[in-house]
């Protein structure tokens, strides 16, 4: 399997099942009566939310993966995005800043593997 084949089939599954988990939502309760976790019936909203979250930070490791070159620190970062989300993220970003050389453009960050 490609690389390109690989990551058609994850977000084809990622765009597929969030649709359907939306949907499934949305049927047992729309989107507007939501309150949040303050009230009982509101768990299908939570659940669709949770579920797209985790995607969002399956989505972000899709590029760590590429930025990455050894098996560690992929694992690692992986392990950091699932338990800490967005802190995670934000803190890979803010290293992968500082390594960009001042003279570089910040397309470098986004396009190219790590040393």
């Amino acid at each position: 399997m490609t690389a390109r084949s690989g990551l058609t089939l994850l977000f084809g599954f990622i765009f597929t099942s969030l649709l359907a988990w939306t949907v499934w939502a949305t049927v047992h309760q729309p989107v507007s009566e939501w309150g949040g976790l303050t009230t009982p019936p509101d768990h299908y909203w939570t659940i669709a939310t949770l579920i797209d979250a985790y995607y969002g930070f399956i989505t972000f490791y899709v590029w760590v993966a590429f930025k990455e070159r050894r098996w560690l620190p992929r694992a690692g970062w992986f392990v950091g995005i699932m338990l800490l989300g967005n802190m995670a993220m934000s803190l890979y970003v803010l290293i992968q800043l500082r390594r960009l050389p001042p003279d570089q453009p910040l397309s470098n960050m986004l396009s190219t593997h790590n040393a």
